[in-house]
């Protein structure tokens, strides 16, 4: 078995914050939120779930750098980017097929491209 990495992007430039969640379609949100739980569901039932969740945006980071004589926190993400990672989910599958099966599943629940990456094991 190995394990990968699914991604999901968010826009830089439509970070969102708590008024815009706001103004999300209450039934659009829900029927979302409902899709993702049944992909999660799907994956711990085929005993490949090992973790999920989402991020804060970009603005809410800080960089810690103690390659120095003292550590210094900076703030804001390492690396300036018109996207970002808002969520994942840490999968655990037979091979890459297994995976890209898996991030179609995901893709299409979560409304987003995904990103596979190995974990290095």
């Amino acid at each position: 078995m190995a394990q990968y990495f699914l991604t999901v992007p968010g826009d830089a430039a439509a970070e969102p914050t708590l008024a815009s969640l706001h103004e999300t379609d209450p039934a659009e949100l829900a029927a979302l939120v409902a899709a993702v739980g049944r992909v999660n569901a799907a994956l711990h039932e085929a005993g490949a779930f090992v973790h999920a969740g989402g991020l804060h945006p970009p603005s809410t980071a800080v960089t810690v750098d103690a390659t120095g004589a003292e550590a210094e926190q900076i703030p804001g993400p390492f690396a300036s980017a018109d996207q970002y990672v808002s969520g994942f989910w840490i999968i655990d599958v037979p091979d890459r097929e297994a995976a890209l099966s898996w991030a179609g599943r995901c893709s299409a629940a979560a409304r987003s491209r995904i990103e596979v990456r190995a974990l290095q094991g």
